[in-house]
């Protein structure tokens, strides 16, 4: 959720619980105002009903009007009753029905007698009122906050639209382009602050690129010379004589270790050329014919260790670089034959969204650790680089590479669209 949806949302929240404490303050206020403003009404007709009795020593007569009702009754004992103000019901002869409404009851001495007066009002129209009042006040108040939520998020949108222009150029950053991350012009003083320190940031992020860069060019460069020089020079040993069977044994290992050496220092350059983008042939490739290649160069292998080999391949273009689609396949096909038994099977499929490399081996299930560097089984005679490799090529194109293992039969896939799911084993 971003940072204004959130704040307006919060804002929006706060305003509609204010708003209904208030209406409810707010009505009951307005409640108690009409109804003491009701109540001095009905003791003015209680003053006018003690004067008329004063000057006439009379009862004025009962009346029911539409708002309005005087009722009395005469009182045994002739003890009198504070005045008393009750919420009541009124019939509305017009209206034919029963109407809230507001009474006084009281008590007049007339002579010797004492009568109980009920001063009845309707409260239909204060009633009336008191909501008029309160949604016209808060009609006001919700307009007022609706205006209030536009201005604010038409302002806010104008307020970060800089942090935006900047963190869109962040996202696009190429460490090996010079370009400064620019910024849209703003008085904000945090937000040229950030432009400030991302640029900063992003210089020291060229500068470490680069001496990394020229680190590994160099480190590659001065380890093949002398490399080239050890095997030269064993070279020449193997032409001084002949040598006894420990002496060939000790140079077999040494020759082997220059190998191992040898490939291990192209695998990890070739990884941070992979991790810097610095293999930019990108280019539309025919997978299904690249795989077809691929395959009959490694017949011979196949023929060897007496492999199956069962295809099920459909047309597949997917853009990404042929040299890295060639060891990405290379990889794959070559960790399915090393690891493979006797006499056994792998099975190649490929579509428009996948391709699966699905082999015959030890019934065992492979860890976590599988595409890290260096992770490799006891037995394996590889530098433990191949898998991190090729999880290297997908990730840099999007790609996304997975394992699975189904009785003793192990499968990776590669699914060349982002949004789709790893491509699971088919269990036939």
């Amino acid at each position: 959720m971003k940072l204004a949806e959130r704040y307006n949302r919060a804002n929006l929240l706060a305003s509609l619980v204010m708003l209904i404490i208030t209406g409810i303050i707010y009505y009951t206020v307005i409640h108690f105002i009409l109804t003491d403003k009701l109540d001095r009404d009905l003791e003015v007709e209680e003053n006018e009903i003690r004067h008329y009795v004063s000057a006439y020593q009379r009862l004025p007569l009962a009346s029911s009007y539409l708002d309005q009702q005087v009722h009395y009754k005469e009182i045994k004992g002739g003890y009198n009753i504070a005045s008393e103000f009750s919420y009541t019901t009124y019939f509305n002869a017009k209206e034919n029905e029963e109407e809230p409404g507001r009474s006084l009851m009281t008590t007049v001495n007339l002579g010797e007698k004492t009568f109980e007066v009920v001063i009845t009002k309707s409260r239909v129209e204060f009633e009336d009122l008191a909501r008029i009042i309160l949604l016209i006040t808060l009609g006001v108040t919700v307009m007022l906050l609706v205006v209030l939520m536009l201005i604010n998020s038409l302002v806010l949108n104008r307020l970060w639209k800089p942090f935006y222009t900047l963190l869109g150029q962040m996202k696009s950053f190429d460490v090996s382009r010079i370009d400064n991350i620019g910024q849209d012009p703003t008085g904000i003083a945090e937000f040229r602050e950030l432009n400030t320190s991302v640029n900063a940031m992003a210089a020291r992020v060229r500068k470490d690129y680069k001496e990394l860069k020229s680190f590994t060019d160099n480190a590659s460069h001065e380890m093949m010379t002398p490399l080239a020089v050890i095997n030269s020079k064993l070279d020449s040993l193997l032409q001084t004589g002949a040598f006894t069977i420990e002496q060939g044994a000790l140079l077999e290992d040494i020759y082997n270790a220059i190998g191992r050496l040898f490939r291990l220092n192209q695998s990890l350059l070739l990884l941070a050329k992979i991790e810097n983008n610095l293999i930019p042939d990108l280019q539309e490739i025919d997978m299904k014919e690249m795989l077809e290649g691929k395959i009959s160069q490694f017949q011979e292998l196949f023929e060897k260790d007496g492999l199956s080999i069962s295809l099920a391949i459909a047309p597949s273009t997917v853009r990404m670089s042929r040299y890295l689609a060639d060891i990405l396949l290379n990889n794959l096909i070559g960790n399915a034959v090393r690891h493979n038994n006797a006499n056994g099977s792998i099975e190649f499929r490929l579509d428009s969204e996948s391709m699966q490399v699905i082999n015959t081996g030890k019934d065992f299930e492979l860890n976590n650790q599988l595409f890290e560097r260096f992770a490799k089984s006891v037995s394996s005679e590889g530098t433990g680089l191949g898998l991190a490799i090729s999880k290297q090529i997908c990730v840099l194109y999007g790609f996304s590479i997975n394992y699975e293992n189904h009785q003793g039969r192990h499968c990776f896939s590669v699914t060349f669209s982002k949004q789709a799911q790893p491509t699971e084993l088919l269990h036939n």
